[in-house]
């Protein structure tokens, strides 16, 4: 999961995907975290993309490096309504404090309750790990 994280960090932007219906939707995220040993985004649960998880936990995150190495995770995701968690994101993710607060009512954080990453290049091998 580290291996994950770090990845996501370095890539700065990286692109969630849900399902609406029969209709794939891909946005840009840029909140990724550890807590408690797993990772976590953040997002706002009046946005379509949190009805679009909650209708259809399957997400998948993709992200690109400045190396040409790229990313893509499979999983389901999980709401995590603890205010310590949500609290943790806002000083992991300082830039969610200009858009939320832990207690705001609108403010969520959401965990990978199993996953699988893959780390791939044009050059090397493949590398796929579960978390």
């Amino acid at each position: 999961m580290k291996r994950a994280l770090e990845f996501l960090q370095d890539c700065g932007t990286f692109y969630l995907a849900t399902t609406e219906g029969d209709q794939p939707r891909v946005r840009p995220f840029g909140a990724i975290f550890e807590f408690e040993g797993k990772l976590y985004t953040a997002t706002n649960n009046t946005k379509a993309c949190f009805k679009q998880m909650m209708a259809n936990p399957k997400v998948e995150i993709s992200g690109m490096n400045a190396k040409g190495e790229w990313i893509r995770i499979a999983g389901d995701i999980a709401c995590d309504d603890r205010r310590e968690a949500k609290a943790f994101a806002l000083e992991a993710v300082p830039v969610l404090k200009t858009m939320y607060q832990a207690d705001d009512g609108i403010f969520t954080v959401m965990y990978f309750k199993e996953a699988t990453a893959t780390i791939a290049s044009f050059t090397g091998n493949p590398e796929t790990f579960s978390f």
